[in-house]
């Protein structure tokens, strides 16, 4: 069922608080009393959408997770270089042009596994996987995944950061330079 536009209208405002505040300070700290006034709506309205303040972040999260994989999905899978550095590209401009939320959802104050999340699903959507040269151990192998997918969370972290002070396109090439140095990108 398709929503109306005073509803649409109402989501945004709630998330659009909720961000404001989680760039004060944590969820945990964060009320559904101080949401509802920031985005000058009453709770019941509130609770008409969302159960508390961690289902309005959850579905937040799954509504990114979903464009990410759609995405992606709308993406070949690339074979080289050049390819693989325009399909990240893409994924830093949607980042650039969503950067007031994803700052949010991508900092220390957001959730560790939605980061984790979204770019595990980068790099196995695009069949981008990692190995140490010359060891085919499956340990070694995921533990190279588990390094490559954290220090992309931290180059992204800092990115935003700094105010995005590098385009989508040097992003790409430096998650895309880094990950090769780590590993053998397949």
């Amino acid at each position: 069922m398709k929503e109306n536009r005073k509803t649409r209208y109402t989501k945004m405002a709630i998330q659009d608080s909720l961000f404001e505040l989680m760039g004060k300070k944590p969820i945990e700290k964060i009320t559904i009393t101080e949401l509802c006034k920031n985005a000058d709506i009453n709770r019941t309205t509130f609770y008409a959408h969302y159960s508390d303040q961690y289902d309005l972040l959850s579905k937040i999260e799954n509504e990114t997770i979903s464009w990410a994989k759609e995405a992606i999905s709308n993406l070949t899978i690339k074979n080289n270089k050049h390819e693989n550095i325009n399909m990240l590209e893409g994924i830093f401009q949607y980042i650039v042009e969503n950067s007031k939320n994803l700052k949010i959802l991508m900092s220390e104050r957001g959730d560790i596994n939605f980061q984790k999340q979204i770019f595990t699903i980068i790099y196995n959507e695009c069949g981008i996987s990692f190995s140490p040269a010359g060891n085919e151990n499956s340990n070694i192998r995921n533990e190279y995944f588990i390094f490559v997918v954290n220090g992309s969370i931290g180059l992204l972290q800092h990115w935003l950061k700094s105010d995005m002070s590098k385009t989508a396109r040097e992003m790409a090439e430096i998650i895309y330079n880094m990950a090769v140095q780590s590993g053998d990108f397949e």
